[in-house]
């Protein structure tokens, strides 16, 4: 049986795409855990492992996409991208949390699966490393945000950024604290 595992990062940030990753481990990985549990430097370490020892695929949904959908309609989406983008099809996959995306392939929704199940593990570890990497470019075109630091979530920092200077292209008009 072929087993996918599938997370998102970035459904709360104020800014960027909201990212999934669906991964079908080929060889067992030690160290696999919730990637909010893991170092950045020990994420990039894994994040490599992963996707040598493994078949992946990513998806993005835009700020602008969410923003017309809703974040939880865009997870979904995300979500049903990445696993339809594997180049093989999976048997079963296991989804981080309550809900599953809508496509013709058995799926189980695991709250908590990022820490469970190695391939939502897997999943979580390589998409945070994805998203936050497009969120240090981003960073660079927009530094007064601290996107390289914050990844487009709403801290202190960030929030009075807003304030000061408004929202970019990549922000989430829909999130509160955007529009102020």
């Amino acid at each position: 049986m072929i087993i996918a595992g599938v997370d998102e990062v970035g459904r709360g940030c104020l800014a960027g795409p909201v990212t999934a990753a669906a991964v079908i481990l080929m060889n067992p990985l030690l160290q696999l855990k919730d990637s909010k549990q893991i170092s950045p430097s020990r994420r990039e370490i894994l994040s490599k492992k992963i996707k040598r020892d493994s078949v992946y695929s990513f998806a993005s949904v835009s700020n602008c996409k969410i923003d017309e959908i809703n974040i939880h309609q865009a997870t979904l989406l995300a979500m049903q991208e990445a696993i339809m983008n594997l180049s093989i099809k999976p048997d079963l996959v296991y989804v981080d949390g309550k809900f599953t995306p809508n496509i013709r392939i058995n799926c189980e929704a695991v709250i908590g699966g990022d820490k469970l199940i190695p391939e939502i593990s897997a999943a979580s570890i390589i998409a945070k490393v994805h998203r936050d990497k497009f969120m240090i470019q981003l960073d660079k075109q927009f530094p007064i945000y601290d996107f390289a630091k914050n990844k487009g979530y709403g801290t202190a920092y960030h929030l009075d950024a807003l304030k000061k200077s408004g929202y970019t292209s990549y922000h989430r008009k829909s999130f509160k604290g955007v529009i102020v």
